[in-house]
């Protein structure tokens, strides 16, 4: 009886690990993988708080399900974010208390993650606090799971231990002379010993599959001067990148080298791109990931050995690259980009812990106005510009009017009887961060609309600033938008309150034309150069208005006033309040949206309306109406050139005529051309005195 005992003992032993085998073999077989010199890298960037999924795309659950997938085939994939993790929803609200975007890349995993701009728009004491916060979760841990062991044909516990949240990388601060400085070293000390206390460094080293890979971070130039609050004095990131890769290699720490450069790759600046110049200039870095300007790179860049990639914004995309070594190096096995949208399901573990904060997000935040996220403010019937391609063309936006429009009546309805009428409100193309979808329009919506920033209250959001503009220099706002935001189209404006004609066929800084006050009964009148006019912006657009005059090379200036005409050195005095709180941009987009009638968007942003008018007439009149000062300018330095032409030839024709001895007459009749007579000079003598 033992003996069969045994016997049926044995087979179920060699049953179970036939079936083990079978169940648990391909995963065991991933795990225990070895490296073929395969790197396989999963990254994001500029994903501005979108947490959850936004018209069922993007959002971490669906980023997780897409990370597992990938894991299956790249086991321990890295996982990396470019910056600008946050700012851009409600869950930004949450930044400092609760460190809600860095606490979820911990959950999904992330292994390191850089710095953007947006990091600092809450300044230094925000960030101070988030890193404070999200210390408070840091720590490791273990998970284990079963390895089989073809040899012993054995299953064996192993484990893997994961950082709990992820590692932080930047590398161009310029700390000695930031702490230097008296006016900045009160901050920055704080915020320097919480990057300290969180583990903050220039690079790490990751190791995965038995490929150490040396990650750095640093920000650009352009996302630099894009964080005016940062309260950080900053290293040329080139320069910065050339010694943080010096160091690596002079260790020889890490068989791979890859930069988190939130600096960006714009396709209209091409080789001129930041990150195409940092490439260039530092051939040893193996990878950029590309962050800041939000251009999805749907093919890989190559710059020599330096391989460039980008996922875009908004956590719209998954990127994927894959590299291989081989006897020159690592080169691309394979990259693609990842849609999240509605075929891919979400992460329902994933999904929970972001509802979570978004209970915390109505409890902290929204509940101080009265609303709640979901909260459903009309029905909007209209399609309105997406976020894509929002400000990409000249032109009148009906998004573009809404937001403006809504920020004279916010200010009107919270002075009220003490209301002084507003002229003109503008609104930069760089400060919309969201679009309205046709259905319901929620407050999240709305606060998505204006969601930057922070006011001196130190609660989120930019507030509303009056400030008085004279009509002239509305006029160079208008030629801003006509010809700056070309260039550069986050300086695109939409205003209300103001109307002109654009002829991008005019000389460059002279192309506005037409520019009318549009009143509140919708008749248009001439400025008056020399009067000031009540004009309402957010506290950023207030900010960056000194920057006219660079962006027109000087030739443009617009200096906020107050009402009697003197110079606003500290916008933060002219804030404008609702009782005793600031006016908040994004609440002026709720409640107006709210008080539409009926609870619908009305007909009239169904379609522009005039405010800006395209005319690229080539018609005489058109081109030479109007000109401004600049137009005359530029009008009288091309005709210097035609002039001098003109009188080398009169001058030429002159001479000839004059050896013929000939002249015209005003009758265009030749005559002998008068000769006068010889005079007779008599030497004098010289003089005794000199003088």
């Amino acid at each position: 009886m033992t003996r069969i005992l045994k016997v049926i003992f044995c087979l179920s032993l060699v049953v179970a690990l036939t079936f083990s085998t079978a169940i648990f073999g391909q995963y065991a077989e991933a795990e225990t993988s070895t490296s073929d010199g395969t790197v396989s890298i999963v990254f994001t960037g500029d994903m501005h708080s979108h947490l959850d999924a936004q018209e069922n795309v993007g959002g971490f659950a669906k980023l997780k399900t897409v990370v597992d997938d990938i894991n299956t085939k790249y086991p321990d994939s890295f996982l990396l974010d470019a910056g600008d993790f946050s700012m851009g929803t409600p869950f930004q609200t949450i930044f400092k208390s609760e460190a809600s975007e860095l606490r979820m890349m911990g959950e999904m995993r992330y292994d390191v993650v850089t710095l953007g701009n947006h990091e600092f728009d809450y300044r230094p004491d925000g960030l101070t606090k988030m890193l404070n916060t999200a210390t408070e979760y840091q720590g490791t841990e273990t998970e284990s799971f079963k390895v089989y062991n073809e040899g012993s044909y054995y299953y064996t516990w192993a484990q893997k231990t994961y950082e709990l949240m992820p590692q932080v990388v930047q590398s161009n601060i310029d700390w000695k002379a930031t702490l230097a400085d008296e006016e900045l070293a009160p901050a920055a000390k704080k915020l320097k010993a919480a990057m300290d206390n969180y583990g903050v460094k220039d690079y790490v080293i990751v190791e995965k599959q038995g490929v150490k890979m040396a990650v750095f971070g640093l920000m650009g130039l352009e996302a630099i001067s894009q964080a005016p609050e940062s309260g950080m004095l900053w290293k040329d990131y080139i320069e910065r990148a050339k010694e943080i890769v010096s160091e690596i290699k002079r260790n020889g720490e890490a068989d791979l080298i890859l930069c988190l450069s939130h600096s960006g790759y714009y396709f209209d600046d091409g080789d001129e791109s930041e990150d195409i110049m940092l490439a260039n200039a530092v051939p040893d870095i193996d990878v950029i990931i590309s962050g800041h300007s939000h251009d999805v790179l749907e093919d890989e860049i190559m710059v020599g050995n330096t391989v460039i990639v980008g996922s875009g914004a908004y956590s719209d995309y998954a990127g994927h690259l894959v590299l291989k070594k081989d006897s020159d190096g690592y080169s691309v096995a394979d990259y693609n980009l990842i849609p999240l949208d509605s075929k891919v399901a979400g992460n329902a573990e994933i999904q929970l812990a972001v509802d979570n904060f978004r209970t915390l997000v109505d409890s902290e935040y929204f509940s101080k106005f009265g609303y709640k996220y979901d909260d459903v403010l009309a029905v909007n019937s209209y399609k309105f510009t997406s976020m894509d391609i929002f400000g990409d063309v000249q032109g009148e936006d009906t998004l573009g009017n809404l937001i403006a429009d809504s920020l004279i009546y916010a200010v009107q309805k919270a002075e009220g009887s003490n209301y002084i009428p507003v002229d003109v409100a503008v609104v930069p193309n760089g400060v919309v961060r969201g679009s309205i979808a046709k259905g319901e329009v929620t407050v999240a919506d709305a606060f998505n609309i204006s969601s930057l920033g922070i006011g001196p209250d130190g609660i989120s959001g930019y507030p509303l600033v009056s400030v008085y503009l004279t009509g002239k220099e509305l006029k160079a706002a208008a030629e801003v938008d006509a010809s700056v935001s070309q260039m550069m189209n986050e300086a695109r404006l939409y205003f209300s309150g103001l109307s002109y004609t654009i002829n991008d066929k005019r000389l460059f800084l002279n192309r506005a034309t037409d520019i009318r006050l549009i009143k509140a009964d919708g008749s248009k009148e001439k400025l008056d150069n020399n009067k000031l006019y009540r004009v309402i912006a957010d506290l950023y657009t207030c900010q960056m208005l000194g920057l006219v005059e660079d962006g027109s090379y000087g030739l443009l200036s617009v200096t906020p006033k107050d009402k009697d005409g003197v110079v606003i050195e500290d916008f933060e005095k002219n804030i404008v309040y609702d009782n005793k709180d600031e006016l908040k941009a994004w609440y002026a987009v709720a409640s107006y949206i709210d008080s539409f009638t009926g609870n619908k968007v009305p007909a009239k942003y169904a379609a522009p309306e005039g405010r800006k008018v395209l005319d690229n007439s080539l018609n005489p009149i058109a081109m030479l109406k109007q000109p401004n000062h600049v137009g005359l300018m530029l009008a009288g330095i091309l005709l210097i050139p035609i002039a001098i032409i003109v009188g080398i030839v009169f001058y030429i024709r002159s001479r000839r005529k004059k050896r013929r001895g000939y002249d015209k007459s005003i009758f265009r009749s030749k005559t002998k051309r008068y000769e006068k007579p010889k005079m007779r000079i008599r030497k004098m003598k010289k003089s005794k005195y000199k003088f």
